[in-house]
């Protein structure tokens, strides 16, 4: 159960960065509401998780979920360049969170 609220945990870390952007330095209500509930339950699940995930590997995980998943928001959904070398960095991401999960 502690690795499936991790993940989503990590999911609605992409959903409160995405909010965070999208709330324009909180001046626009909404997703500034967005931004503070994800985040709260974002970091809630994560604080669950880590009473049986170490630390160290859960935040890792944590974070590398969250930052493949703005960084594909930020591709898709905004428009930001997707060269060769950013996808290369992300399956760096990708496979130590990967790594962690299953060496660790």
């Amino acid at each position: 159960m502690s690795w499936l609220v991790l993940i989503l945990s990590g999911v609605l870390e992409t959903v409160w960065a995405a909010a965070l952007g999208a709330s324009k330095g909180f001046s626009r209500a909404v997703p500034a509401a967005v931004f503070l509930i994800a985040l709260v339950l974002s970091m809630s699940g994560l604080a669950y998780a880590l009473r049986e995930i170490p630390l160290g590997t859960g935040y890792a995980i944590w974070v590398g979920i969250g930052t493949i998943g703005t960084a594909v928001y930020g591709v898709v959904v905004l428009g930001d360049p997707a060269s060769a070398t950013r996808i290369a960095c992300l399956g760096l991401i990708v496979a130590g969170v990967v790594g962690l999960k299953l060496l660790a």
